[in-house]
């Protein structure tokens, strides 16, 4: 129903906005299809608010989205994707503002494929193809380098071209296959295991120049991705320009961001190496000139030392030193005998006056009886006929008591 107005009888903002969330609402649901952006997922909140873009015509229209949906939708609901939703539009008369209250989302197109490439991504890497751990480092200098490219392509031209200039004596193996359509995927895995079996070849190179996200689809290939991970051979992955990223960089053991940058990956610089190893012999140079002289001002220093300038002046004094000594000894020895000899005298001469033999000398004489061998101190203690042992100074002699001398007692 039409409303009447005029500048005279203006309607209100309150009644304009309930007529349009009327008019909105008779509309039931729609089936929109556009890009998505500006996803928000708000901790704690059921609703996910979002915003679907018409990439063609600029304009935007703003999405509710029971969360559980958007979940169910996976890795696939994602900035960029394009989907097909169905809603219900709905119009805030408080705020003037339109939505679209969403119950069903699809991927669409370019936004399917990115989903279904999300999930592969994910099953391989959970059986972990895409683990660092089994990455393996490239040679520095390989004998043969190994090539998978399109057949005369710009990519096969930067490969090749790039690394003979850096090093003029790598020898290149090519193989050159189908790098997009329902063929590539085939020849590419043919050419990895043959080139995987040539001895020599240290590492393969897969190169192609850019292009559609489905014409490098072939590169995201399951088969594709076990065959380069089951590779004895490092594989380095050179696909499209540096923003494309197809499961092959994520399995490869490098990843060139271009066919260019993968020739800088497999083979030193020549010119580069040069100066290098002319860097590092002239630092070895100069360290051991360093060192050289670092020795010299040592030998100086020593020679420079009393001991070594005139060393038979150090032996002089040690030897005086040596003299003094044994001179000091000798005086420390001969006092201690003078007092040793002194000391012996003297006990000598105290033995000798204390001694029975000096008295013995004098004259008088020691008796014994011969049979207990005991002193006679008394004449009256011996029987005539006793058996005695006399004493005196020059030596013993027997002897026999006689009759006892009535005048001596």
């Amino acid at each position: 129903m039409a409303l009447t107005s005029s500048p005279e009888q203006p309607l209100p903002v309150r009644t304009i906005s309930r007529a349009i969330g009327d008019w909105v609402n008779r509309l039931g649901r729609v089936w929109v299809e556009g890009q998505l952006t500006e996803i928000v997922r708000r901790p704690g909140l059921a609703t996910v608010f979002l915003t679907l873009r018409d990439p063609v015509a600029d304009v935007s229209l703003r999405l509710t989205c029971p969360r559980a949906v958007c979940e169910a939708i996976g890795a696939g609901l994602v900035d960029g994707a394009r989907v097909v939703v169905w809603g219900k539009p709905s119009f805030h008369p408080t705020r003037g503002t339109l939505a679209l209250a969403v119950v069903e989302i699809r991927p669409l197109g370019a936004g399917a494929l990115l989903a279904r490439l999300e999930q592969l991504r994910g099953v391989l890497a959970a059986e972990g193809l895409f683990a660092a751990a089994r990455k393996r480092r490239l040679p520095f200098l390989p004998q043969a380098v190994g090539l998978i490219t399109g057949r005369a392509s710009a990519a096969e031209r930067d490969v090749v071209e790039n690394a003979r200039r850096r090093w003029p004596a790598v020898r290149i193996v090519t193989r050159e296959v189908a790098v997009q359509g329902p063929l590539a995927v085939g020849q590419v895995i043919d050419a990895l295991r043959d080139l995987d079996r040539i001895p020599g070849v240290d590492v393969i190179v897969i190169a192609r120049g850019g292009g559609s996200m489905e014409d490098l689809l072939p590169f995201s290939d399951e088969a594709l991705i076990r065959a380069v991970a089951a590779a004895g051979t490092p594989v380095v992955s050179a696909i499209g320009h540096e923003q494309d990223a197809p499961l092959l960089d994520f399995v490869a053991d490098v990843r060139a961001s271009t066919p260019t940058d993968a020739a800088k990956r497999i083979v030193p610089d020549v010119a580069e190496q040069h100066a290098l190893v002319t860097a590092l012999r002239d630092r070895s140079r100069r360290i051991v000139e360093q060192r050289l002289k670092h020795e010299e001002r040592g030998l100086a220093d020593l020679r420079g030392r009393p001991v070594l300038a005139a060393p038979g002046r150090e032996l002089d004094r040690q030897s005086e030193s040596v003299n003094e000594l044994r001179s000091r000894g000798l005086r420390c020895v001969m006092q201690i005998l003078a007092g040793a000899e002194r000391e012996l005298a003297h006990t000598s001469a105290q033995l000798r006056a204390l001694s029975p033999a000096a008295t013995l000398d004098r004259g008088y004489a020691l008796v014994r009886r011969t049979a207990d061998g005991s002193i006679v101190r008394d004449p009256a203690g011996v029987d005539t006929g006793d058996e005695l042992v006399i004493r005196v100074a020059g030596g013993s002699f027997p002897a026999t008591a006689g009759a006892r001398d009535p005048q001596s007692v």
